[in-house]
């Protein structure tokens, strides 16, 4: 059986600007991979209505799952939380549980609860919160979407509250062989091997070292058998006293 799809929705134009460079993606990749759920496709998207409907329509049409990171907070560009609402035909209002929760966290701390604030308890109809106990403002799941903040922080922890709650497949396993040589001298033995091994997924990486060109070459797939398989006879290929 298949593992279940992903994609990863980043919002802002704060990071299309180059001026707020993102964690997110990674963080959530690497977590997906562990628990079995096949990233497919990542975007990043400016704070426009029509761009987050439509994106959110067609990433949950495709994939089983679809993570958002971004434009859930308290001010007039946070809107998010409207256009996923949109784009699933649901209405959207402040909802009592998140209303209690904001509430209780601002008059712990003495600060008002103002209009502002109270945005962040703006919830589409059918949701269902995600917790968030670093600033306790909630995210949410509807349908197959899941919205999460975009303060990296605040996104993992969103991540780790989310995680438990989905039903992943195998995890993708990988390896690293290190070889001493340029790319271009690996590439038709690493292209044989692949075609011995169509079940796993091969990527070779360039680097140069003190003026010295070498290849990482990363196995990965869900058969660790076959993973440790095409690893050793990579090694046989480009013995490692070879590689200096």
């Amino acid at each position: 059986m298949p593992n279940p799809t992903a994609a990863i929705l980043i919002i802002g134009d704060e990071i299309l600007s180059g001026r707020t460079r993102d964690a997110n993606m990674y963080l959530l990749a690497g977590e997906l991979t562990r628990i079995g759920i096949d990233l497919k496709e990542v975007r990043v998207i400016s704070d426009d209505r029509n761009a987050i409907v439509t994106t959110v329509r067609a990433l949950s049409d495709a994939y089983d799952h679809v993570f958002t990171s971004g434009g859930i907070g308290p001010t007039h560009d946070d809107i998010t939380a409207d256009c996923v609402a949109e784009a699933f035909g649901r209405s959207i209002g402040v909802r009592d549980d998140a209303r209690a929760l904001l509430g209780a966290h601002y008059e712990a701390r003495g600060v008002e609860f103002n209009e502002a604030r109270m945005r962040m308890a703006r919830i589409p109809e059918g949701a269902t919160l995600i917790e968030n106990p670093v600033s306790i403002a909630p995210g949410f799941s509807l349908e197959n979407t899941h919205v999460m903040a975009g303060v990296p922080n605040v996104f993992a922890a969103m991540v780790a509250s989310i995680l438990p709650t989905l039903t992943g497949g195998k995890p993708l396993l990988s390896q690293t062989y290190r070889i001493n040589r340029p790319e271009s001298t690996v590439a038709e033995p690493l292209g044989i091997l692949a075609q011995k091994y169509p079940a796993l997924s091969m990527g070779s990486y360039p680097f140069a070292n003190n003026g010295a060109f070498g290849t990482n070459i990363v196995i990965r797939g869900q058969d660790g058998a076959k993973v440790d398989a095409a690893i050793l006879e990579l090694a046989a290929l480009f013995p490692a006293h070879e590689n200096g």
